[in-house]
């Protein structure tokens, strides 16, 4: 049977249907109500499996709900962190992270990794071709830069994101442009260059606008979130077979 694999992240819910790691229809809102929108989903199709993985806690009023649409319900929030520890993984990374990790792991088993996650925030997360966790970064994001520096001064415009940058800019635009896109790229290639054996792994919204940029060789995957929400799916069912 299907299992559906729910992502609430801070600005928005992904979600999609998968047949082991194979992912289908896949959906995305942005809006007040995701367990009104993930209960829609449901309407037609009865997941066997469902894992949600919310930035947010999902109170038991809603997680009751959930449980009656679906075979079985896996959680990962701030309330459910039993399947983080049995992934040797620590408490305080979020669960978006997590399961971008368990996706590296398996995509990249017998590899050592650097993963970029390009959303709200920055993130970077180190893996060992053994598979352990060794640590990981937070900084700002790009469209979250572009916001902050116009939020905080008092005369610098909100700018989106440029199609091209100067290496130096000539005007305040360009300077804008040239200076928050070449300082995350600064970033990237300082990571990169301390572990110039791993794979690196592009994910998240901005992922391949930044892997444009890039000339050193980069896997760019936007649904790692998603793989990794199904590894866990597979983990448990062929658990619960045993």
């Amino acid at each position: 049977m299907k299992k559906l694999l729910v992502e609430i992240g801070n600005t928005a819910l992904k979600a999609a249907w998968a047949e082991g790691m194979t992912l289908g229809k896949t959906y995305r809102y942005q809006g007040e109500k995701p367990v009104d929108f993930i209960l829609e989903i449901t309407e037609k199709e009865k997941p066997s499996i469902m894992v949600v993985s919310s930035q947010y806690e999902i109170s038991k009023a809603d997680e009751a709900a959930l449980r009656k649409v679906c075979g079985t319900l896996l959680i990962l929030d701030s309330r459910h962190t039993d399947i983080l520890e049995a992934s040797r993984l620590p408490s305080y990374i979020s669960f978006d992270r997590a399961a971008n990790i368990l996706a590296a792991r398996y995509l990249f088993k017998g590899k050592s990794c650097t993963l970029f996650d390009f959303g709200t925030t920055l993130t970077v997360d180190f893996i060992s071709s053994s598979g352990e966790y060794e640590g990981g970064n937070i900084s700002l994001g790009c469209r979250t830069r572009f916001k902050a520096l116009n939020r905080y001064s008092k005369s610098l415009p909100l700018i989106d994101n440029p199609v091209e940058t100067l290496p130096a800019g000539n005007s305040q635009k360009s300077s804008i442009e040239s200076g928050i896109i070449s300082g995350i790229m600064f970033e990237i290639e300082g990571y990169v260059a301390r572990r110039p054996d791993d794979v690196v792994i592009f994910t998240g919204g901005d992922a391949n606008y930044f892997a444009k940029w890039m000339k050193n060789s980069i896997f760019a995957i936007c649904n790692l979130v998603l793989m990794g929400l199904a590894i866990i799916a597979e983990e448990y069912e062929e658990n619960a077979v045993e």
